[in-house]
């Protein structure tokens, strides 16, 4: 039996996707590279890419053309994901380009790790996901095998998440079978302590 969660929650640290412009020019340059004509594909090590405030780099990135206009390019080893007011951590990741304008991220890690700071606070979001599958088009992250997202001392993790962006609500599901449940942990905050003065029975009436 499949369990459904949708949770409104003011974890709206993802939102740098909306303040970046996706139609700057992009740049790139690596420390060394070449053409595997057999499987013709383009090879580089030390890859560095940019476009605006989005940047990534790698030990190694290969695509089949040296063209953004629809392409899908690979990159692996010690990936480094850099946003406005966010920073991914993963193994490989695949990002597709149309129209030279990154459209769609899938992302894998062991786990791949992700911190976003909400614009304005220093206190950051955190995130953890053995695979992301990220749709800047529509603002929508999937997050799957183990997920968890922390801030501020509150949890959820799930087998499965999913967040709009643009709605700042995440959807959790889960199979509802043994350690797959969705887990919420929530720690209140700006709570007194009890008072150490008074004794067991001394309460007023």
């Amino acid at each position: 039996m499949t369990r459904y969660l949708t949770l409104s929650l003011l974890w709206p640290g993802l939102l740098f996707a909306q303040a970046v412009d996706l139609r700057l020019p992009i740049s790139l340059d690596a420390d060394s590279t070449y053409y595997d004509g057999k499987n013709s594909m383009l090879m580089f090590q030390g890859l560095r890419l940019s476009q605006g405030q989005i940047g990534v780099q790698a030990d190694e990135g290969r695509a089949s053309k040296l063209d953004f206009k629809d392409s899908i390019w690979h990159f692996e080893g010690n990936v480094i994901i850099d946003v406005e007011d966010g920073h991914i951590e993963c193994d490989s990741a695949d990002l597709k380009f149309t129209d030279h304008t990154l459209r769609f991220a899938s992302i894998q890690g062991s786990p791949a790790t992700f911190e976003f700071k909400r614009p304005g606070s220093d206190e950051v979001t955190y995130a953890e996901a053995g695979r992301l599958e990220y749709d800047l088009v529509d603002s929508v992250v999937e997050f799957s095998e183990d997920a968890i997202i922390t801030e501020g001392g509150n949890q959820i993790s799930s087998s499965y998440l999913v967040y709009n962006i643009l709605e700042r609500r995440i959807n959790a599901q889960s199979s509802g079978d043994g350690d797959e449940k969705v887990k919420i942990t929530y720690t209140p905050t700006n709570v007194d302590p009890p008072s150490e003065d008074v004794e067991p029975g001394d309460e007023n009436p």
